[in-house]
């Protein structure tokens, strides 16, 4: 029987297993197809136990992406366009599963992406860089620690989840070079400049625990010694937390760094396909997106052509 519970099962399992998606990707898959799930049981008056593939049809998909589009998920909000791109991905790459199965449910292709407007990038510039830089207290301890995480995630272009699957032992001070696996398990090399290679090495001759993860957290007190792994929430608010101390007013997190690292390299004369390497982009589209914010041609060809017969 082709029950549809039992079938998102199975889709979770191929994609962990057999595309060697992480656990992340997989609860988010589940959540984003649960979301569906949900839907069609109101949709069709039936528990989830007497859902069929055959109720994946053109009329039930068309009302859930009413249905998403229009539920509200605080009083006065909506889900954004780029949110609901994330649940209908989902479930298109779960229709083609079904397909590639030979079990009859609308083709993915008959299902179209919304429309998005171009991606927004948050960037600070090159003064509001230097304060975040330099906002953490290096007479701490949590000041050296976060000294070293800033200045990382700047100098490598890290994501944050890459950040904190980091250990000691994943830094080579002697190259300064290190490999990552990023999005889709994929392994890249990432190298560290010299500045941030010196407050790492005044993180590791600070800290006093013996964790083997890259960075840690920092007890409140001397006889507690429950040192753990940092998880992306709390460097997002580590970085939140310097921002507002340098006084910068633009939204400021983990993932503008990696947005600075990108648009340094750019500004200063890297090649693109060496940028989408270091970032891990699969496709070097996504690294296009910051070429608009890079090309000073384009400046010096307004510069020498625009206005000339007014003056």
């Amino acid at each position: 029987m082709n029950n549809l519970k039992t079938l998102l099962e199975d889709y979770l399992n191929f994609i962990e297993i057999e595309k060697n998606r992480s656990i992340k990707t997989r609860e988010n898959y589940e959540r984003y197809l649960n979301h569906l799930l949900y839907f069609l049981e109101d949709y069709t008056g039936k528990p989830s136990s007497k859902l069929f593939a055959k109720d994946l049809n053109f009329d039930s998909i068309k009302n859930y992406r009413l249905f998403l589009n229009r539920e509200k998920i605080e009083p006065n909000r909506t889900r954004s366009k780029k949110t609901q791109s994330f649940y209908i991905v989902a479930l298109r790459n779960f229709l083609k599963y079904l397909n590639r199965r030979d079990i009859e449910v609308m083709a993915a292709e008959k299902v179209d992406l919304p429309k998005l407007g171009g991606r927004e990038i948050n960037l600070i510039n090159e003064q509001e860089l230097l304060k975040l830089l330099q906002a953490p207290d290096t007479n701490t301890l949590k000041g050296i620690r976060d000294k070293a995480i800033i200045e990382v995630l700047f100098s490598t272009g890290l994501r944050v989840s890459e950040l904190c699957n980091l250990n000691r032992d994943s830094i080579n001070f002697n190259t300064n070079e290190f490999p990552v696996k990023g999005k889709g398990n994929k392994i890249r090399l990432v190298f560290i400049s010299e500045r941030a290679k010196i407050h790492l090495k005044k993180w590791f001759e600070a800290r006093s625990d013996i964790e083997e993860a890259l960075f840690v957290n920092i007890p409140k007190s001397k006889k507690d010694r429950n040192f753990q792994r940092l998880t992306s929430r709390t460097i997002e608010r580590i970085v939140h937390h310097y921002k507002t101390k340098a006084g910068i007013t633009k939204k400021v997190v983990p993932h503008t760094l990696r947005h600075c690292f990108a648009t340094d390299l750019l500004q200063n004369g890297a090649d693109i396909r060496s940028v989408q390497d270091m970032l891990g982009h699969s496709t070097i589209a996504t690294t296009q997106i910051y070429t608009h914010l890079t090309d000073r041609k384009l400046k010096d060809t307004y510069d020498k052509f625009h206005g000339k017969k007014l003056k």
